[in-house]
């Protein structure tokens, strides 16, 4: 096979990325730099990412689903509530780019996995952090789904029918949406470590991001 037969190694070839995150938000986030020629250290706790086990269709021991929004992964089970984990995980930041999570706010604080915490081991290390709300303000603390931010932006009220209930969207905007947002933090955040050599902590929302879909929508309703 000659060189221009073999597939190209990906622009991000060279960037290691910790992959904190489960479900879909974040997994889908992380793919896509994998696809891009990152390495993806996926880091799940010993009992699996959730979407492992998700029915109703399987490919070998794990879900369509899970491959569907893993590939171009490694994967390693570190229990991170444990100190010989945590200390697993601060080796491997010493020696990447980014870590990216999807936990609830507070949870890397318990699990001293923030970024206050890793830059001791990394000053220049990138932290992306996807949550349902964001850090600050009054829902902080809420859990939430794709769902829950599809309604709660106000794009439901505009899907479906004249007349009828709200409608969700077919596909998970708002959890991809999310994903998709955090990819284009990493990057203008790595950007950024290239002309400074500053390392930053990244915060993306996913309700953000489903209001941010609603463009001229949102203002038409604010100028009428």
């Amino acid at each position: 096979m000659t060189d221009e037969n073999m597939e190209s190694p990906g622009p991000l070839q060279g960037i290691r990325i910790i992959d904190l995150s489960m479900m879909l938000a974040g997994p889908s986030g992380s793919m896509l730099m994998g696809d891009l020629g990152a390495e993806i250290v996926k880091i799940e706790p010993p009992q699996g990412d959730e979407t492992r086990d998700t029915p109703p269709y399987f490919y070998g021991a794990d879900s369509a689903y899970f491959w569907s929004i893993n590939r171009n992964k490694k994967s390693v089970a570190i229990d991170l509530k444990s100190p010989e984990g945590r200390q697993v995980l601060y080796d491997l930041v010493a020696k990447s780019d980014v870590v990216y999570d999807n936990y609830r706010p507070g949870v890397l604080e318990r699990l001293k996995a923030d970024y206050e915490t890793l830059k001791q081991y990394n000053p220049q290390i990138i932290c992306c952090s996807i949550s349902t709300f964001g850090y600050t303000g009054p829902y902080r603390d809420r859990p939430g789904y794709d769902l829950i931010v599809q309604a709660v932006s106000g794009g439901m009220s505009i899907t479906g029918e004249p007349g009828g209930s709200p409608v969700r969207a077919g596909i998970p905007l708002g959890d991809l949406v999310g994903g998709l947002l955090a990819v284009h933090g990493i990057l203008a955040a790595y950007i950024h470590r290239q002309k400074t050599g500053q390392g930053q902590r990244l915060e993306v929302s996913l309700l953000d991001g489903q209001v941010y879909l609603l463009t001229y929508v949102a203002q038409y309703y604010f100028h009428s």
